[in-house]
């Protein structure tokens, strides 16, 4: 199993002396973390849609095989609540062809308050170029139906597997042939880590529900104090002891070593 370890964004200063050398400037800081992870889940997507220059620019600053996931835009998730996804997909998906190879899969996270609308999500996946993978995260527990399980089926969409401080957000279904795992928070101190135990269920649930040749994509949330990326690094381990093929990741005694 290709697992795609990375954090959700790389733009953190408490990552200075970490993951960043002191004398890298802030400007190199995305060449930095491509040396060290493989790939990135674009946060900033979903505040502000970058352009297609933007977009661009990342690729051409990133290596071969890297891979970006982009969190799509809040005017159509949050603002336009699904409805009338035409403008808005075709919007998004014009300015991220500008990574062209390094396009990863596509999140969809749904507000909180957004209760079930399965045709409604059905019209919006619809809207995207065939091929485009797409990972939905609901947030109400109205959508955990059997309807909605067979639209992200019938479209290949992912249900993205949430963790908020070691309890899953979301069911465990497995609705395409790929998946996509975030983790928010953990319990563990200092806050906002992970102990070892919940990373290690989450490696043993990846595991044992896709086989051994199917893509799952994998970020750490918790970007605070550097959380994300020494919790990524331990994940990484963790899968490695299940005979997982996992792309690059810090190690931990990297990290210590960085920091001692």
């Amino acid at each position: 199993m290709p697992v795609m370890v990375g954090t959700s964004g790389w733009q953190y200063s408490a990552w200075r002396g970490l993951l960043y050398p002191p004398r890298v400037p802030q400007r190199r800081w995305l060449e930095t973390y491509a040396e060290s992870f493989a790939t990135v889940e674009l946060n900033n997507a979903f505040y502000r849609l970058p352009s297609y220059d933007n977009f661009a620019a990342w690729r051409d600053r990133t290596p071969e095989g890297f891979v970006v996931a982009v969190k799509a835009s809040r005017y159509l998730t949050h603002i336009k609540r699904l409805n009338d996804p035409d403008e808005p997909v075709q919007r998004l998906m014009d300015a991220a062809v500008g990574l062209g190879e390094r396009l990863g899969p596509v999140l969809l996270q749904l507000p909180p308050n957004l209760t079930a609308a399965p045709e409604r999500l059905a019209a919006c996946l619809a809207r995207f170029p065939r091929g485009t993978r797409v990972a939905v995260e609901p947030r109400h527990a109205s959508w955990w139906n059997d309807e909605v399980r067979q639209v992200l089926t019938e479209h290949r969409a992912a249900l993205c597997w949430a963790d908020r401080l070691g309890h899953a957000e979301t069911p465990l279904w497995r609705t395409a042939d790929w998946g996509y795992l975030r983790l928010h928070e953990g319990a563990a101190q200092p806050w906002p880590r992970y102990e070892r135990q919940t990373l290690r269920s989450w490696v043993d649930r990846l595991a044992d529900t896709w086989p051994a040749d199917a893509d799952v994509y994998v970020y750490l949330n918790n970007d605070p104090g550097g959380a994300a990326v020494r919790d990524a690094a331990h994940f990484a381990a963790l899968a490695h002891g299940r005979d997982l093929a996992v792309t690059r990741t810090p190690t931990p005694d990297d990290l210590e070593e960085a920091t001692a």
